[in-house]
């Protein structure tokens, strides 16, 4: 009972800081996405990120056959639509260059910097994701999205 509490317990541990905490600590950065599900971990270094040798974050992680990419903002000024719009496109890249698609996406986590663009938000990504959408949390941020978008998303994807 113990050695599997352990087990579990080292899973949890795994999976939380070794996915969140080890790009900032550097650890087994590479560019490539060649993972198949084999329970080695691919971490891609967001472009801006490239000549450093920690960087702030990964911009997508691909493990066990799960893509996790980091949340996307829009910097520069425009609507909501506009935000929107150009944060889905960068998502799809991201997971593309990871190895999966939008039509893969099992989970979106959207934050909007005011809750009364829920519905412009929500034109712009009706559809983005297939006949089949993912499941998906929605929450305004106090203080606002870093870096003044007005839209963050991030979200994990199936590989196959």
């Amino acid at each position: 009972m113990n050695n599997q509490r352990r087990n579990v317990l080292r899973t949890i541990v795994t999976s939380v800081f070794g996915l969140a905490g080890a790009a900032v600590f550097g650890k087994n950065l590479v560019v490539n996405s060649s993972n198949t599900g084999t329970g080695e971990i691919v971490r891609n270094r967001r472009e801006e990120d490239k000549d450093q040798e920690i960087p702030l974050f990964s911009s997508s992680v691909v493990h066990n056959g799960l893509v996790y990419v980091a949340g996307k903002g829009a910097h520069f000024e425009g609507d909501i639509k506009d935000h929107t719009e150009f944060v889905l496109d960068e998502l799809k890249k991201e997971l593309e260059k990871a190895g999966s698609s939008m039509e893969k996406v099992l989970k979106v986590n959207v934050y909007l910097a005011d809750l009364h663009d829920y519905k412009a938000m929500n034109e712009v990504y009706l559809g983005k994701f297939g006949k089949n959408p993912p499941v998906r949390t929605t929450v305004a941020v106090y203080g606002g999205v870093p870096g003044d978008s007005l839209v963050e998303i991030d979200c994990i994807a199936a590989l196959k």
